[in-house]
């Protein structure tokens, strides 16, 4: 497995709309366990693919240690309630801020398989698979900030 380079806020990879994955191949199974050592190495509890400079429409989260979600192609289908909380990047490390999220979302995605599957996440689950989410359009948290948490 590979750790690969973090692409930090300003880039403008970060801005871009990724395109879907159309076929699972070795390439994108790599892609996913090299996202998942990244992600661990950069203590993070999520990670899409524009962040390591590959606009494709993936992303992994572990929010819970040994529980790691592969999402191809997420959509968003349900969202309810509200949370306020901080939330940071992996590509701002240093930085965070309070955003509003909704409180409990419902994602559908594929696997490494390319089985479709539905996930309904609460609280920091929820955040993340919207903060995930967001980056494969082109969207960071700070578009959602209510108020910067470092000045």
């Amino acid at each position: 497995m590979a750790k690969l380079k973090i692409v930090k806020f300003g880039d403008e990879t970060l801005r871009k709309v990724c395109r879907p994955v159309d076929e699972i191949t070795p390439r994108i199974k790599q892609l996913l366990d090299d996202m998942i050592d990244t992600m661990r190495a950069a203590e993070g509890c999520g990670l899409a693919a524009p962040q390591v400079g590959v606009l494709r429409r993936i992303a992994v989260i572990e929010v819970e240690e040994g529980t790691v979600y592969e999402l191809i192609n997420p959509k968003i289908i349900a969202f309810s309630g509200e949370q306020q909380d901080r939330e940071g990047c992996l590509s701002n490390p240093g930085y965070a801020g309070i955003t509003k999220r909704p409180r409990t979302v419902t994602v559908r995605a594929m696997n490494r398989n390319g089985e479709t599957y539905d996930l309904t996440g609460s609280d920091l689950l929820a955040r993340a698979i919207c903060h995930e989410c967001d980056h494969l359009d082109g969207k960071l948290y700070t578009d959602v900030q209510i108020r910067p948490l470092n000045d």
